[in-house]
């Protein structure tokens, strides 16, 4: 059966997790390729809200097996943390949840990295201080990253932790006397405590989901971040430290590429992003601040409140391409309601001249003047809104302009958090 990948198109918190939850009844697997613990997912089922950071969507549903790649970054702590918290919630994931053994390790002194490096006043990148990026710098590096398969054999930890930190101890002194040390054994002790909680979740993904292949098991990948944000192809270099975009898929889970046939975008109906970095159609004023507080645009991880904008159809456009996405879906469109009117940014200018496409390099676009088109908005309420015929016209044309500016087809149309609250196009 061919596989689907949900991916968002923007700078990340496009909602896809919901579109992951929508589709997860067709699918025998959801899978996770990349990113971390920043990456966070709010599924509301009932009015009931899970918030997954580490976790993928697919876990809320009980017939589907969720797996996290060995792309993805896994901080101990965390994964524990959202297991007992969906136990709480009466989900119970034994058997229903695999993490790939060589899926690499955030130790604290990733985090304390991370937060030495962003104390600073210059060169900032406005990360989420969970230690996402060093930990990704170690796996490049090689000699100092440790897998979680590592995790389970305890007398080879400490040999390896040993090594690891009075190196890590001194990298941390020369950037700041302020900096925390760390002690080997303490830690050795601490994640051998973590890897029995862990090690009944721990397999060789790549070979189950080879396995899976074979049997004709259904398959949906799950995108962190968003595609703005891959580290190869969005706005560097303030992106994340993975590849974010569909492209991850092959070396984040061993599943070759010609297994995924169908390629779902998630696109925000207005733009947000956290961290620093240029936004070219940002709205730092009274109405960006409507739009966040409606639209509830703080951080799923770290509640940082999220910068918010006009929908950027030429970003959108840029990374469908870099995608391969098949057709859009529009999220959020409820949060725009009572807004008179609304701005859609189709083009850019660039030092004075008109520019048809996206330059990803910040330094570039920084520069850069939206081109806006004005359109009508709507007074309605439209969360109760189950079909297209029940949105008021100005939104049924917003829809259709952003498809036409885009390009592709809209799928699926939210307007609101819960399950419910969506039209199947």
């Amino acid at each position: 059966m061919p596989g689907t990948c949900v991916v968002g198109l923007q700078w990340g918190d496009e909602a896809k997790g919901k579109i992951v939850d929508l589709l997860g009844d067709g699918f025998d697997l959801v899978v996770r390729y990349n990113g971390g613990a920043n990456a966070g997912h709010t599924v509301v089922v009932n009015g009931k809200s899970f918030k997954l950071s580490l976790l993928p969507t697919g876990v809320i549903r009980p017939n589907v097996t969720s797996v996290i790649g060995n792309g993805v970054v896994v901080y101990p702590p965390r994964f524990i943390e959202e297991m007992e918290s969906l136990a709480k919630g009466g989900i119970d994931l034994a058997g229903k949840l695999f993490v790939s053994d060589h899926a690499h390790v955030i130790f604290p002194y990733h985090m304390e990295e991370e937060r030495v490096l962003e104390s600073g006043t210059e060169g900032k990148i406005g990360t989420t201080g969970r230690g996402i990026g060093p930990c990704y710098q170690d796996k490049v590096g090689r000699r100092f990253a440790i897998r979680v398969g590592e995790l389970l054999r305890p007398d080879h930890l400490r040999e390896r932790l040993k090594f690891i930190v009075p190196h890590k101890n001194k990298v941390l002194a020369a950037l700041s006397s302020g900096a925390k040390a760390f002690d080997a054994d303490q830690l050795a002790a601490e994640y051998g405590a973590y890897a029995e909680r862990l090690r009944p979740f721990v397999r060789d993904t790549a070979l189950y989901l080879h396995d899976a292949l074979k049997a004709n098991k259904r398959f949906i990948f799950e995108a962190a971040q968003g595609s703005l944000l891959d580290v190869d192809h969005g706005t560097f270099p303030f992106v994340t430290s993975s590849s974010s975009l569909p492209s991850g898929i092959w070396g984040g889970t061993g599943v070759p590429a010609k297994f995924v046939q169908r390629i779902i975008g998630v696109v925000k109906a207005y733009t947000s992003r956290v961290g620093q970095g240029p936004f070219p159609t940002e709205l730092d004023n009274e109405l960006g601040q409507r739009i966040r507080e409606i639209g509830n645009e703080y951080g799923t991880v770290t509640r940082r409140p999220r910068r918010v904008g006009w929908l950027d159809t030429v970003a959108v456009r840029h990374t469908a391409a870099l995608s391969g996405a098949d057709e859009i879906t529009i999220m959020l469109l409820d949060v725009l309601s009572g807004l008179p009117e609304l701005k859609i940014c189709t083009g850019y200018e660039l030092d004075g001249e008109r520019i048809g496409y996206f330059p990803s390099d910040a330094y570039l676009l920084e520069r850069v003047k939206p081109v806006y088109e004005t359109v009508p908005g709507w007074s309605e309420d439209i969360t109760k809104a189950r079909a297209l015929s029940d949105l008021p016209a100005a939104a049924r044309r917003y829809i259709d302009r952003v498809a036409e500016l885009v390009g592709l087809k809209v799928s699926v149309v939210s307007v609101g958090p819960d399950r419910e609250q969506t039209i199947m196009v």
